[in-house]
């Protein structure tokens, strides 16, 4: 437990942070599982890019804020990508 004023803060704001940091990381992963979907049954070709490019967008943000490494997101990207591209 901890100790000092200091401490006691630190807490708290980490417990604030932890909870702001799970909102953005959630939106990122339904982001990313959005787009999986519908790269693995695509219906239609715009619906299809518009969903990888949103995902795109929350892991830009998402790593942008610190919620995921910069190198996470960008393996991720690729990697939606490079599927997107196979369907063309």
């Amino acid at each position: 437990m901890a100790n000092t004023a200091s401490a006691i803060k630190r807490v708290r704001s980490n417990e604030r942070k932890r909870l702001h940091n799970r909102i953005t990381r959630t939106q990122a992963r339904t982001a990313v599982r959005t787009a999986r979907e519908e790269l693995d049954a695509p219906t239609d070709a715009a619906t299809t890019r518009a969903a990888t490019l949103a995902a795109i967008s929350a892991l830009d943000k998402a790593a942008q804020k610190g919620v995921l490494h910069k190198g996470n997101a960008a393996r991720r990207k690729g990697r939606l990508m490079k599927r997107l591209a196979t369907l063309k």
